[in-house]
């Protein structure tokens, strides 16, 4: 643990790839850029941080920012509480920290949607704090170099991590630089699915998963539990160019978002028509649509569909043409194959 930062700063400084927000040192840039980095790959992220930044370019900006707004930057990102904890965060740096982002590790932490990790990334690239942050690229790399076979799902296992690298943290612009380089170690070189690139590792001569040939079986995880599945059906209802939306409720899943109007269960045609009789529609024709799965962190939405003309536009739902939908609505990923049908 103690070569590490001998050993991984110069190879991040001669490899280090050009991504957008290792442009300077803003720490409103990387806070954002490491909120949208959760679970989201960074070749998705780009053209996302590039529009949310142009878009809300200061603390100030984004806790003044609609909440619909909000969402429509976010569109196809998922985890839309993400967003949510940005804006609340940045109303509390408003009012607290002048609307800055505060430069202080516990200040950090105790802002909504920013947990260790993420106060630890903040804290050493932008502040050049002594403040590590250990996300699942990290762990992998720690684990193969100590032989570590521990649970890395285990929070024990991370905070373990954690207080070993804060031990041999440097300060200055050294603590960012080594952050980011125990992550682009991970992302480009010790792979998770695969063999690791040993022979252009810079911390080879120091892993014992590379000495003994460890890495298949490190790092160790739990078996995951099953996802429940949830069968579910979507109606693609269309009145004289327009389809019907409607706002999921306050709370639960994707809370606050426009979804196609739907039902828990798959229903029969013969069910799926009484079901929009029951909702005020009078319809015209009637047709099965598309079929999609979407895959959350705990469960699986098992979606069919059925496509209908409406006579009239019913009450209760939101009428758009495709094009306002394209431009105005938050339409969640999970929805995507249904909004391909609409849009071809």
């Amino acid at each position: 643990m103690r070569d590490l930062p001998r050993l991984i700063l110069p190879w991040y400084r001669a490899n280090r790839r050009a991504l957008p927000f290792r442009e300077g040192r803003d720490p409103y840039r990387i806070w954002v850029s490491e909120i949208m980095l959760q679970q989201t790959r960074i070749e998705a992220v780009i053209p996302y941080y590039y529009r949310f930044v142009k878009e809300l370019p200061t603390v100030n900006a984004l806790a003044a920012c609609p909440e619909e707004k909000l969402l429509k930057l976010w569109e196809g990102l998922g985890y839309y509480s993400r967003a949510r904890n940005l804006k609340k965060a940045a109303g509390i740096m408003v009012e607290r920290h002048g609307g800055k982002v505060p430069g202080d590790y516990e200040a950090l932490l105790s802002l909504p949607g920013i947990g260790a990790y993420t106060a630890g990334a903040i804290a050493s690239i932008a502040f050049g704090l002594p403040e590590p942050a250990v996300d699942g690229n990290v762990l992998r790399v720690i684990a193969r170099i100590t032989g570590d076979e521990r649970d890395v799902l285990d929070p024990k296992t991370r905070k373990d991590v954690a207080e070993k690298l804060k031990a041999v943290y440097p300060a200055g612009t050294d603590a960012g630089d080594l952050t980011e380089g125990l992550m682009e170690l991970g992302e480009v070189l010790c792979l998770p699915g695969g063999a690791p690139k040993c022979g252009d590792c810079p911390a080879r001569e120091s892993c014992r998963a590379c000495r003994d040939g460890s890495w298949d079986r490190i790092p160790y995880r739990a078996p995951a539990k099953e996802k429940r599945v949830c069968p579910k059906t979507v109606f693609l209802l269309r009145c004289g160019g327009k389809y019907a939306v409607r706002q999921r409720t306050e709370s639960g899943l994707l809370h606050g978002l426009f979804e196609f109007p739907g039902i828990d269960g798959h229903l029969t045609k013969k069910e799926a028509l009484a079901f929009l009789e029951k909702q005020g529609l009078t319809v015209l024709s009637f047709s099965p649509g598309k079929k999609a799965k979407h895959v959350f962190t705990h469960l699986i939405w098992d979606m069919t569909s059925y496509r209908a003309e409406a006579e009239t536009e019913a009450p209760g739902f939101l009428w758009k043409t495709p094009e306002e939908l394209r431009n105005e609505i938050a339409l969640p990923t999970a929805f995507k194959a249904f909004w391909k049908e609409i849009s071809e």
